[in-house]
């Protein structure tokens, strides 16, 4: 043995005892990869798959076999216990509901169900990541009342606020919303699924078990969830050294990927990197799971050798240069869509005076079609400010944050289109240096 050798440091030994014939990690692996086609197309994060899935099993009219048991459970459900119910949750259990309509994005309400042998409508406000919007809820009740008047008909309306925890609508209207959860909904359609056994098709049958599994897992309800994090956690113990250095040297993601395919790969601090495909290119500072920071290459002749010309402030931010550049993809509430952003700051120069001539000098190098890309905010050069970013209408969005190449591509867009800007910035940042270099003289 290596006298020298770390003793927290993975060997090879600790590799095969996770790797070679290990049961554990295969039940781990084939949970992980068990067939599921809403997560196979990424629907389970989706609010919008939800309430589609939700407008079917609701509509007594659908092929799912359920008539109208479903909506009956589902809304009765909603209202049983609640003191905002404006309907009794026993009426409507036994209520005939074979007329309901059932309406999906009706004036941008989520779910709209009215019945009009019963003269009863219901708003259905669906939240299962997103958050509320202020005045929302108030809105779609409104709306529904002012439509019924506008057709003259009279009904009893009833919001139901639907999220995936227990959350309580927060507007005006709170009082008007009964709330009702998803985890609610997995007992009702187990309930409904078994009572309708012989009325549902296999098919039919096959597509609600994988729902109920996304939604078991959603809301920590999955017993198979459960048995498989009890093992991941006895594996990290016993696997802990090797674990360890697998999450800190091999862990990628598609946004990594994607700087690959735009970048290159094994990069270094200070590489000169030409951007695949386009006429730019850009010195390398570092990156990680969803920022990869860089300078163009025309800023850093602009503003010359950090060592010989020592930016004061900024000698541990980033580069140790004024100003850097990064791109950065934020994901989405829904868990599938993402927003790549490309930022430029000014960073924490000492020299107060120095750091706001350096931000007029940007503000005043935008001109003709580049203009709009540049805008600092009004406190930028206030006492005490430090960071300040630059970029404007400065983002894409990404449909899938699992396409590595729908990743790069956005990648190459806006550096394309800010192209321009680096020259620009460039040239104000080639007069601010030089007159730099002349008050230094």
């Amino acid at each position: 043995m290596n006298k020298n050798a770390d003793p927290n440091n993975a060997t090879p030994g600790d590799f095969e005892a996770l790797f070679v014939n290990n049961r554990e990690l295969d039940r781990i692996s084939a949970y992980l990869n068990r067939f599921n086609p809403i997560r196979v197309m990424r629907m389970q994060s989706m609010e919008i798959r939800h309430s589609a899935i939700l407008a079917w099993l609701l509509d007594p009219t659908e092929n799912h076999g359920f008539d109208d048991e479903f909506l009956r459970a589902f809304l009765a459900q909603a209202l049983v216990g609640s003191k905002n119910a404006k309907l009794s949750a026993l009426d409507v259990s036994q209520a005939d509901l074979r007329d309901a309509e059932i309406q999906r994005e009706k004036r941008d309400m989520d779910i709209f169900v009215i019945s009009p042998s019963q003269g009863w409508a219901f708003v259905i406000e669906n939240k299962f990541h997103s958050k509320q919007s202020d005045g929302q809820l108030s809105k779609y009740l409104e709306r529904a009342k002012k439509d019924a008047m506008d057709a003259g008909k009279a009904f009893t309306h009833q919001g139901i606020f639907l999220t995936l925890h227990d959350e309580a609508p927060n507007d005006d209207a709170a009082d008007q919303y009964v709330a009702l959860k998803y985890s609610e909904i997995c007992e009702i359609l187990s309930s409904v699924m078994t009572a309708r056994e012989g009325r549902m098709g296999g098919e039919v049958r096959q597509f609600l078990e994988h729902y109920l599994d996304v939604i078991r897992e959603a809301t920590d309800m999955s017993d198979d969830q459960k048995v498989m994090a009890n093992i991941a956690r006895q594996l990290y113990r016993t696997h802990k050294k090797a674990l360890d250095f697998i999450m800190e040297h091999g862990v990628s993601t598609e946004f990594m990927v994607a700087a690959e395919i735009v970048f290159g790969e094994n990069l270094e601090y200070g590489d000169k990197l030409p951007v695949h495909g386009l006429d730019a290119s850009v010195m390398y500072h570092s990156q990680n799971q969803r920022i990869f920071s860089f300078l163009p290459t025309t800023w850093l002749d602009a503003l010359g050798d950090e060592t010989s010309k020592p930016w004061i402030g900024c000698e541990n931010w980033w580069a140790g240069f004024p100003v850097i550049c990064w791109l950065q993809l934020n994901t989405k509430p829904d868990g599938v869509q993402g927003g790549l952003f490309l930022y430029a700051e000014v960073g924490p120069l000492a020299d107060a005076e120095a750091r706001t001539d350096l931000i007029e000098s940007i503000k005043h190098c935008a001109q003709g079609r580049t203009k709009d890309r540049i805008k600092f905010r009004a406190d930028a050069t206030k006492p005490g400010a430090k960071y300040s970013k630059f970029f404007n209408r400065n983002n894409t969005t990404i449909e899938d944050i699992s396409d590595a190449e729908a990743i790069a591509k956005g990648m190459k867009k806006l550096i394309k289109e800010f192209n321009p800007v680096f020259d620009n910035v460039a040239n104000s940042l080639k007069e601010y240096s030089s007159r730099r270099g002349d008050q230094d003289g």
